[in-house]
């Protein structure tokens, strides 16, 4: 008889022979060096936004998504023995996420909400929709982890499409994004290194959020130091259109719509509509 089938948990805590082979080879450098990227950049984000007093450059949605995915990743906690080492990484990923949410709350009037536009329905909705169907096992636990993989691979979409509007390139932001990038590129090593090690290593759910964002992370890195990009077109305008249209069911459904709509350089045009009157104003900014 074969193995029995691998949930997630038993894949990071392990749960047998070959279990406890693939556990070893996790622990390698390319995954230390991950976390330890991954740590330093929500340092650099939390010490920016305390340095400028200010969290003009940052998307909050992209911290709204953060804090969704240490949640429903790491409820693993209540569930299994864990090292020092995990339980420090992940109780400082909740917390972090959670005073990252309060400093934008406290410094709102800084918040600069008309470049943060992406709609964050487009992305929870299909991730979980594909945690339902792609999930090793159905329980709570396995399909929150498996939702959790396919968000990760989104969670900083939103903080890039706010750098492609914006034009104040301040180096704790820069620092950031890099580092929260790097993390995933350095991760992706990991899982590559254990492939080689473990050829029956399967972590699809991973590798496809890991790939989604090493995409994004490469062209950003490419736009924010020469100016050029593959993606900022065609996510700026898939970003206006999903715009468009919640306006107009919020127009239809609460009589009332408002919206940040951009031009193709990704200036500013804010419009704001009554149901019968049919007014719009237009600034530029």
């Amino acid at each position: 008889m074969g193995d029995p089938p691998q949930d997630s948990m038993d894949k990071l805590h392990g749960a047998g022979p070959n279990l406890a082979a693939l556990t070893s080879y996790s622990w390698n450098v390319f995954r230390y060096l991950g976390d330890y990227l991954h740590l330093g950049g929500v340092v650099v984000l939390l010490l920016t936004m305390a340095k400028n007093q200010s969290c003009a450059g940052l998307s909050m949605r992209s911290q709204i998504l953060y804090f969704i995915i240490f949640v429903t990743r790491y409820l693993d906690l209540f569930d299994h023995t864990q090292t020092a080492y995990l339980v420090f990484f992940k109780l400082t990923y909740i917390i972090t996420s959670g005073v990252a949410l309060m400093a934008f709350y406290s410094m709102q009037a800084t918040y600069e909400r008309h470049k943060d536009t992406c709609n964050l329905v487009i992305i929870l909705v299909p991730c979980f929709t594909a945690a339902l169907l792609l999930t090793n096992e159905y329980s709570t636990l396995e399909v929150l982890w498996t939702y959790s993989e396919f968000l990760e691979g989104f969670a900083m979409v939103p903080q890039y499409i706010f750098c492609y509007r914006d034009t104040n390139k301040d180096v704790g932001v820069t620092s950031f994004v890099v580092a929260l990038g790097g993390y995933r590129v350095f991760y992706a090593m990991n899982w590559i290194y254990k492939k080689i090690n473990m050829p029956q290593y399967m972590d699809i759910q991973s590798w496809i959020g890991g790939l989604v964002e090493i995409a994004f992370f490469l062209d950003y890195l490419n736009y924010r130091f020469r100016g050029a990009s593959i993606l900022r077109s065609m996510v700026l305008q898939v970003d206006e259109k999903i715009n468009e249209i919640s306006d107009k069911v919020e127009l239809k459904v609460l009589g009332t719509q408002s919206s940040n709509n951009f031009s193709k350089d990704g200036q500013q045009i804010r419009r704001r509509r009554g149901a019968g009157a049919g007014e719009e104003e237009g600034l530029e900014v």
